[in-house]
């Protein structure tokens, strides 16, 4: 029986998927608006005021998306102006990403051409074989060292910046390095993570980095300065990735993670490669969507837009006559989907012949015909073995002027990843190897956990529509269809975490709650829920920018 829950928790999990659907139904609202004159029809006319001509960027901080913009100003790719992005997030927001964790970018060339670059953290040669009878089966983080995966995040930066990137290595560093040296307030975001370090040793390289010469921890406003990894930066900057992976960096960091009980190995840095390859793509309606196949979660994502496109959503779909059968059929998918995460594995050790499947549409109409409309099941009938959700992610969204476009979400896996800090690199490390916990039974050497991460951009043709977008939040479905992005976003959510259980966010409406609680689900209002969504849309020669608000976030562009 489904039971009601009020606590206190923080619901951020798998990235955006159900937004997207929103975007794509509101297509006619966007060429509504536009048609009203909010948006430029001839590219001569001016832009509607808060959209943009030429370029834009959406991070978690408005910070990082003025660093991104500048790089576009100065002449800079997409790409170029991404990875500055990433950079400047990783000291502003350092308990969702940086340079010890990894990254997927999805990048759409000039020739419209979509190409997937994956740095996703790997599995140590002396990993501990008994490292899956080692999962958590509560809530509870994984923070040990032993679940440190050989970070990626590094090498995908110089990979993609050797294919696109147009103005120099050591520029893209420069800006956060300034702002790691000087030292930067702490953002209010961060403030409220900081209270999960309150149980740290205060011997806690971590703890040590983000408390007060009296050992209190920082607040919100109080100036934190990462001398060490502007150091470490700085080399990176001036003689390339092989500083972290073959030079006297990787050595330093070689040494703390194993002083603090980890595996990896000088030969682990040392062979790892980012890998690049070509975008998988679906259809969905008038767009062509482009995302990461495994191991991310874009066949996931795909699965869940071809089920809920079976329903024939439509501006009625969320009115008050529909809209808790509209969330019913979106939570039910939901759950399914949470059971096909286990398929999304690294092809080099197992074949994609499930993630393959999961991606058509006889798939979905397999599952559609499953869904009740007035009725919920346990995790049995879905197929559904639980884990515990990722929460330490970050996203980026990127459009340049010559049409270049990046998708890219990086990660550090759950809040502080491992809560390992190197005192010697100043590098946070991730516990990205906590992702195989209730989704195989066998790991290898080498090999990339499972991952939700999905960067996607949409295109439509017919219409020239353009859209740049990822989450690091929950999967979700706004509550109204929406007539701008920016509603779209700010909307309140329902996430359905992996033990199936419905949070939803302050605000949400309470008829939908309610109805939905006496169907049968479980459900939870968390005061903390940190879904985040960073998007670009261009349309009619006008690009509106919008990052979340949750997480503080502003977009830039020009």
């Amino acid at each position: 029986m489904a039971r009601r829950k009020e606590k206190v928790c923080l619901c951020i999990s798998i990235p955006i998927i159900c937004i997207i659907i929103i975007i794509i139904i509101c297509a006619t609202h966007f060429n509504e608006k536009c048609a009203d004159g909010h948006c430029a029809t001839d590219f001569n006319e001016k832009c509607a005021d808060g959209l943009y001509k030429k370029a834009a960027v959406a991070a978690d901080s408005e910070t990082c998306s003025k660093i991104g913009r500048d790089i576009l100003q100065l002449g800079g790719s997409a790409v170029d102006g991404a990875i500055a992005t990433l950079l400047c997030t990783s000291i502003i927001n350092p308990q969702s990403m940086g340079i010890g964790g990894g990254s997927i970018f999805t990048i759409r060339e000039q020739s419209g051409k979509v190409r997937i670059i994956n740095a996703r953290e790997t599995v140590p040669k002396a990993f501990k074989t008994d490292l899956l009878a080692m999962c958590s089966t509560t809530t509870q983080p994984m923070e040990a060292a032993h679940w440190i995966g050989v970070p990626g995040d590094i090498r995908g930066y110089e990979q993609a910046h050797k294919l696109y990137g147009r103005l120099p290595w050591a520029s893209l560093f420069e800006p956060t390095i300034k702002m790691a040296r000087e030292g930067v307030p702490i953002p209010y975001v961060l403030s409220r993570f900081l209270t999960l370090l309150s149980k740290e040793k205060p011997e806690s390289p971590l703890r040590q980095l983000f408390q007060n010469e009296q050992g209190e921890l920082l607040k919100e406003g109080d100036i934190v300065r990462f001398e060490k990894l502007a150091d470490t930066l700085e080399i990176i900057a001036k003689h390339g990735a092989d500083a972290l992976y073959v030079g006297d960096i990787a050595k330093e960091l070689v040494s703390d993670i194993q002083n603090a009980g980890g595996t990896i190995s000088l030969e682990d840095l040392r062979s790892f490669r980012a890998s690049e390859f070509g975008a998988w793509e679906v259809t969905l309606g008038e767009y062509d969507m482009y995302f990461p196949p495994p191991p991310a979660g874009g066949a996931t994502l795909s699965f869940i837009l071809n089920t809920m496109q079976g329903f024939n959503l439509s501006s009625a779909s969320l009115e008050v006559d529909e809209k808790v059968l509209t969330f019913q059929r979106y939570v039910e998918t939901c759950k399914f989907a949470n059971s096909l995460k286990k398929f999304m594995k690294d092809p080099k050790f197992a074949s994609q012949a499930e993630a393959v499947e999961i991606i058509q549409k006889h798939f979905a109409d397999k599952v559609r015909a499953k869904i009740s409309p007035d009725r919920t099941y346990d995790a049995s009938y879905y197929n559904n073995t639980p884990y515990l959700d990722s929460h330490g992610t970050t996203h980026v969204s990127v459009l340049a002027e010559d049409g270049m476009a990046v998708s890219v979400t990086s990660t550090i896996n759950h809040i502080f990843g491992s809560r390992i800090l190197s005192p010697k690199t100043g590098i946070l490390l991730n516990n990205e190897l906590a992702d195989f916990c209730g989704k195989t039974d066998q790991i290898h050497a080498g090999e990339q956990p499972p991952s939700s991460m999905s960067p996607v951009i949409l295109y439509s043709p017919s219409q020239k529509h353009t859209v740049v977008i990822g989450a690091s939040g929950g999967s979700m479905i706004t509550t109204g269809v929406a007539l701008t992005l920016q509603d779209s976003i700010s909307a309140p959510v329902v996430f359905v975490d992996s033990k199936n259980v419905l949070n939803f966010e302050p605000l949400f409406d309470k008829i939908v709650l309610e109805s939905l609680y006496k169907i049968g689900h479980e459900v939870k209002v968390p005061k903390m829920f940190y879904n985040v969504v960073n998007a670009v849309s261009k349309e009619n020669n006008c690009i509106e920018a919008v990052s979340d608000s949750r997480k503080n976030g502003k977009a830039a562009g020009y």
